[in-house]
């Protein structure tokens, strides 16, 4: 059975990655890429499904008590230590998978640190989510196992026999000593690659990741270490061979334990990706959003009415959904999903976060301003009627389309970007014509999607239900954090979103909520980093450092957020770890943090689109260091189905 979502930490090489249990058992991993077939699937049922673990013989039958267990990062890479102790000793199991070595690579190290200790490896290879059971044998002093296109190898030096289908090591370390595993993927049409030192490799990684990280310029405040945390782990999500930027290395994570809100989040939503680009430009990691932007330009090539709201890593446009009912699901919450269908839905935000992210790449560097350009012309003369319709929206709803407020928001932005490009880069088009469509948009949301007699914008025209999304007014400079609409907004949300301090993103507590799914879930960690922003808009900093620390409370022990928490169980629920939730903490932190600020640009105008002084721009990495460059346009997600 697979570990409560707080006991896992993630390694990867910005192309898969791996969940490691604090028991050392490795439960989820893809291979090749994010979007693959996974080759451990305890995560989604039990060791049967596949998993690697290297750990003490720790049972009473087997060997020592445990005594106690911790793990962290090493200091701003992507490299996880675990230690355990044991009455006669204590070992340190390192992980991490390496960079840049062509195939994937995993690379595992167990280090005895004092006295001696029993050890332990069980590896079961289970290619297709669990489901086929490859050919296992011994070349030239490697474990191999193939399956169709799909091989493993496994190099250490310990002796490995098989036992029940599975493969497995028993050995003793002493102080000092330290046993390695390489585990490979490789096509199986191939040669498996060649033995590698696992301690170079290690190493190798950790000044890689710590490369990376030196390049950030952040505020060194109390928060520091949370932002870069995120700032990883976004990097982490990152396929570095196309620039696409997954939502979450897993699926079918359950929203609610036990039920049917169970999606994939392998794919590169336009949204989730506008919004993590967003936030490693903060950093002023610009490279990220060059590359994100060329993969953008790819991936929505061709007529703008086609656009989908998400791809594959590579771009890809066939996501089609698919049930694997032969795995139980997360602590049996079924379906078991892969694929989304909900790739072919109309969500009219992704308009004016796409618009908006390009135009925000532009302000961080001047020098690439007409890139993109004609994209944007394109998507703007299809909203110039599309803003019109109903859409699934945001929540990414498997029900009727409706006109969500926060979808004609969206359109909103799209306009008042496009202008803004008119204005601040000379971009050329008909800016009149925008001029006009945005005071209409802005007009009939005001008129449509607020309720005047509760004093609260809701979550689409004509309803009395409200939504979340909808903080985000302020936030994208739709409206002033003061104007009382807004702050009637806030109140309400307050009052009925808000369940034990964390903000849901609707309610859900009708027989089958307007997502057309039955059962709770838990609260959308990013609408409480929202309620965050907008309370401290609205001046009411004590109380917005408050949601934020309750929020970081929720992370686990090595600073890891999933999509949402479940109040009632006291658990974080959803896929993980989840790009949103890690954007939300980094844009929040830097509002609640001025230090690194512009100076006399308040967050709202920042967010709104105020220009940016040439003195206070990046000019690209050689800049870092010097100029400290805040989030500048924020805005949402989705999800649901």
């Amino acid at each position: 059975m697979a570990l409560k979502l707080e006991d896992y930490a993630i390694i990867g090489d910005t192309n898969t990655a791996a969940l490691v249990g604090r028991d050392g058992s490795i439960d989820w991993l893809c291979l090749p890429r994010f979007d693959s077939s996974a080759v451990f699937s305890r995560l989604l049922g039990d060791k049967n499904h596949g998993f690697f673990r290297i750990a003490p013989r720790s049972s009473p039958l087997e060997g020592e008590p445990l005594l106690s267990s911790r793990r962290r990062y090493r200091h701003d890479t992507l490299v996880l230590e675990t230690e355990f102790d044991l009455p006669g000793g204590s070992v340190r199991i390192t992980d991490c998978m390496a960079m840049g070595n062509g195939f994937p690579q995993l690379l595992r190290l167990a280090e005895c640190t004092s006295g001696s200790v029993e050890m332990r490896m069980d590896l079961v290879i289970r290619f297709s989510y669990g489901q086929i059971t490859p050919w296992v044998r011994r070349v030239s002093g490697l474990l191999t196992a193939i399956a169709g296109p799909d091989a493993v190898s496994l190099w250490t030096p310990l002796e490995t026999q098989g036992e029940g289908m599975s493969t497995v090591a028993e050995f003793n370390l002493s102080r000092g000593q330290s046993v390695p595993f390489v585990l490979n993927w490789y096509p199986s049409h191939e040669s498996p690659p060649k033995p590698f030192n696992a301690n170079y490799g290690v190493e190798e990684t950790a000044q890689w990741w710590a490369d990376w990280s030196s390049l950030a310029s952040i505020p060194d405040n109390k928060y520091r270490d949370h932002i870069m945390r995120s700032l990883i782990t976004l990097k982490a999500l990152t396929y570095s061979k196309t620039g696409g930027i997954v939502a979450a290395p897993t699926t079918s994570l359950p929203e609610s334990l036990g039920g049917e809100r169970n999606w994939d989040y392998r794919y590169c939503w336009l949204r989730d990706a506008t919004l993590t680009l967003s936030s490693l430009m903060t950093a002023g990691y610009y490279e990220e959003a060059i590359e994100w932007r060329d993969w953008l330009l790819r991936a929505v090539a061709g007529d703008p009415k086609d656009i989908q709201i998400m791809y594959g890593p590579a771009g890809e446009r066939d996501l089609r959904e698919l049930t694997l009912d032969y795995l139980p699901g997360y602590e049996n919450s079924k379906p078991v999903r892969i694929g989304n269908a909900a790739a072919g839905q109309l969500q009219l935000d992704v308009y004016g976060e796409v618009i908006g992210a390009l135009h925000e790449a532009r302000r961080g560097r001047s020098d690439h301003y007409k890139e993109g350009w004609d994209l944007e012309l394109s998507l703007l003369d299809y909203l110039e009627s599309g803003w019109r319709e109903p859409d699934e929206g945001i929540w990414e709803v498997r029900g009727p389309k409706r006109h969500l407020t926060h979808s004609k928001v969206m359109t909103w932005v799209a306009m008042d970007r496009a202008v803004k490009n008119t204005e601040q880069f000379h971009l050329e088009g008909p800016a009149d014509k925008w001029r006009q469509l945005r005071d209409r948009i802005h007009a009939e949301v005001c008129e449509k999607g607020f309720d005047a007699d509760r004093g609260t914008f809701t979550q689409y025209y004509g309803s009395e239900s409200l939504d979340a999304s909808t903080l985000l007014i302020p936030l994208v400079g739709f409206l002033p954090p003061n104007d009382k609409r807004v702050l009637g907004t806030i109140e309400a949300i307050q009052k009925e979103l808000t369940h034990e301090g964390f903000v849901l993103r609707y309610s859900t507590d009708t027989d089958r909520g307007i997502d057309g799914l039955s059962g709770r879930e838990g609260a959308f960690l990013a609408c409480s980093f929202w309620l965050a922003d907008n309370l401290e808009l609205a001046g009411r900093h004590e109380e917005a450092q408050s949601m934020f620390e309750r929020l970081l409370g929720v992370s686990n022990d090595v600073g890891l957020l999933s999509e949402e928490y479940d109040p009632a169980y006291k658990r974080l629920v959803g896929n993980f770890p989840q790009a949103f939730s890690h954007v939300a903490l980094v844009n929040t932190a830097a509002g609640l943090e001025k230090e690194g600020f512009i100076p006399g640009v308040n967050h709202a105008d920042r967010i709104a689109g105020v220009k940016i002084p040439t003195s206070h721009q990046h000019r690209g990495r050689a800049a870092l260091g010097h100029n400290r460059h805040p989030i500048l346009q924020y805005s949402l997600r989705r999800h649901h189905k």
